[in-house]
């Protein structure tokens, strides 16, 4: 005797989630979701906030001749406001009264073409420890001629260098971080006037 039995294919079985395995199972996504939006917040004023490095850098504009004009009448002598080429901005201009190291002088910065440093300031009263301060204790290693006038060149290893030079009635430093090149532009606009 033989019986026929026919096999029906198995259905899928199909998991039954309770209501409350569902409500724990969406729980995990939601919180995901809360988390990456609340990190999304946080990140966004930082993102916000940063400088965009394409952006140039703005630097304040320094109308040096018209602050060397204010500051004659202090000084008594024509503070240097020397005309220099294209690329040179003057990132400050000031007269120091002299209360931090004993002698009154006019002091005026530029960033060089090269993104250098060259600075000059003048006086009429130098003394010699004034002079080793500004040169910060560079020896004398020579001379260098820009503009006609013959300065005397300050320069250590790691430390800027420096031309002194007599112009007028005053003495001139030039100093920075500067290569020879900008500084001999520098000097020379200094030097200009007195020629």
């Amino acid at each position: 005797m033989s019986s026929t039995h026919e096999e029906t294919p198995a259905s899928p079985v199909k998991p039954v989630l309770t209501p409350a395995a569902a409500k724990r199972a969406n729980a995990s996504v939601i919180g995901m979701i809360m988390a990456l939006a609340v990190s999304l917040l946080v990140l966004l004023p930082v993102v916000l906030l940063s400088a965009n490095p394409q952006s140039p850098v703005q630097r304040p504009t320094v109308d040096v001749s018209a602050v060397a004009a204010d500051a004659k009448g202090v000084a008594g002598f024509s503070p240097a406001a020397p005309e220099l080429p294209a690329g040179y901005t003057a990132n400050y201009a000031r007269w120091e009264g002299g209360a931090s190291d004993g002698v009154a002088h006019w002091d005026v910065g530029w960033v060089t073409p090269q993104q250098q440093f060259v600075s000059i300031v003048q006086t009429a009263s130098a003394n010699p420890t004034w002079i080793a301060q500004q040169v910060k204790q560079a020896p004398k290693t020579g001379t260098r001629t820009a503009g006609g006038v013959e300065w005397t060149l300050y320069d250590k290893p790691g430390v800027e260098k420096s031309y002194v030079g007599t112009i007028g009635q005053t003495t001139v430093i030039v100093s920075g971080s500067a290569g020879f090149a900008e500084f001999d532009v520098v000097a020379a606009a200094v030097a200009a006037p007195a020629r």
